[in-house]
């Protein structure tokens, strides 16, 4: 069973190094950096988003560190008391992201929730990336451990104001998980336009794109569905080769419209994806042998029709009317 966990993530800053750009907005492959953050942690209770209020993929909650532009622990701070405020319970662990992270995946965020699990009075873990830094805003906590320290460094110092993270979470006993292979660049994060013009290169490389569209496309019709593209793409090989090269989308918009229908009516979405598209793709297999068996039984041209050598195509059907009759 998966651990409960609420996250928090942090999309403030002044984004010098973009110019002042709103990093949080910026488009990787169609959908905003925020919200591809965002999926990866579609799986919290809840998620509350410190920065400046924005139409997002999926409901957060917001909330800023005042004063605003005061710092990462700052905004950890205000993201962990308006989840306190919400009394809607505590889950007791805390995920923690910064709004830059467009390859970070739900697999990494569960790798990072088992091994706090298993780590013996761990009081949070956190990734590292391939060059052996530690990245505490891709990391989980227990949430008593982070509100401690918070607490520490408000009587110690009286005010959160540009204070480095280490500060925060150098007094916690840490579990360092190494990035995993599934999800080579999860620590990437997006500081330059340069970064940007990278990750954005990046997601059209021939083995990622298709994955990275399908799911741009779903972020953007709202579509909640995972459906075997293997099929899809099957069916509309079939359909260009077998009857022409226009019948691919045309199919499987037929497809998608069929299974809607069939949902509608109480189906499982994926499994009505499936069986629309089993039923295309046989017609299309059809439609093809159908063709090929013509093919085969096409006399050679000049003898269509010849009943006998040099005799009139007409005459030949006429006697074969006569002799019908």
């Amino acid at each position: 069973m998966t651990t409960a966990f609420d996250a928090v993530v942090l999309a403030g800053g002044a984004a010098r190094r973009l110019g002042g750009a709103d990093k949080p907005g910026v488009r990787v492959g169609g959908r905003t950096l925020l919200d591809r953050v965002l999926a990866a942690c579609s799986g919290a209770r809840r998620t509350v988003v410190v920065g400046a209020p924005r139409p997002t993929a999926r409901p957060v909650g917001w909330t800023r560190e005042e004063p605003i532009g005061t710092g990462p622990v700052a905004a950890l701070a205000a993201g962990v008391t308006a989840l306190g405020a919400t009394g809607s319970g505590d889950p007791g662990t805390l995920l923690v992201l910064s709004a830059d992270l467009p390859f970070l995946g739900e697999g990494t965020v569960l790798r990072l929730l088992a091994a706090l699990d298993a780590g013996p009075g761990a009081e949070g873990a956190l990734l590292v990336d391939g060059e052996g830094r530690e990245q505490p805003l891709v990391a989980v906590y227990r949430a008593t451990a982070l509100r401690r320290e918070l607490d520490g460094l408000r009587q110690a110092r009286g005010e959160l104001d540009h204070l480095p993270l280490r500060a925060l979470v150098g007094g916690l006993r840490l579990v360092r998980v190494p990035v995993g292979a599934e999800e080579p660049a999860a620590s990437f994060d997006c500081d330059t336009w340069e970064d940007i013009a990278t990750a954005r290169a990046r997601i059209r490389d021939h083995g990622s794109v298709l994955d990275e569209w399908i799911t741009a496309v779903k972020t953007e019709l709202g579509i909640d569905l995972d459906v075997d593209t293997g099929v899809l793409l099957d069916l509309a090989r079939d359909a260009a080769h077998g009857v022409a090269r226009p019948a691919a989308p045309l199919t499987t918009f037929l497809v998608g419209y069929a299974a809607a229908k069939a949902a509608q009516s109480g189906a499982a979405p994926a499994e009505a994806v499936a069986e629309a598209s089993r039923k295309a793709a046989a017609l299309a297999l059809r439609w093809e042998a159908e063709q090929a068996d013509q093919a085969g039984r096409t006399e050679p041209a000049g003898q269509t029709g010849q009943a006998g050598q040099g005799e009139p195509a007409g005459q030949a059907k006429q006697d074969d009317k006569n002799e019908a009759g």
